[in-house]
């Protein structure tokens, strides 16, 4: 449950941020990606979607998106995303808790991203 509601907080935040925040508004201006994040289980995901500088999301498990960050279970996805070290998601993957699917690259691009919000 604390997953799931830290992913339905992050999407608000982004939301709000692709309004009102102008470096990250600008940031998300050149790229329509789609990211997904979700339990292995796939029941916890939502799907964030960057279309030129308009965001949404949507919750659930989808099929189509560009990159995902499967987490091996919410607690692990919960703990690393609310970690601070800045290394903490590399671990995670070095590990075995987490696996990106797609195109790796959009995985950074959103990382990066997220810095300029929070």
């Amino acid at each position: 449950m604390k997953f799931r509601l830290l992913l339905f907080a992050l999407g608000q935040i982004l939301k709000i941020a692709s309004k009102f925040n102008k470096a990250y508004k600008a940031y998300i201006s050149k790229a329509s990606v789609r990211m997904l994040i979700k339990t292995a289980d796939g029941k916890n995901a939502r799907l964030f979607i960057f279309d030129k500088g308009k965001f949404s999301s949507i919750p659930g498990d989808q099929k189509d998106f560009d990159v995902a960050l499967v987490w091996k279970d919410a607690a692990t996805g919960f703990s690393v995303l609310t970690d601070k070290k800045s290394d903490a998601s590399f671990n995670a993957a070095a590990d075995g808790k987490l696996k990106v699917l797609g195109m790796s690259f959009y995985a950074q691009w959103f990382e990066d991203g997220i810095k300029l919000v929070l």
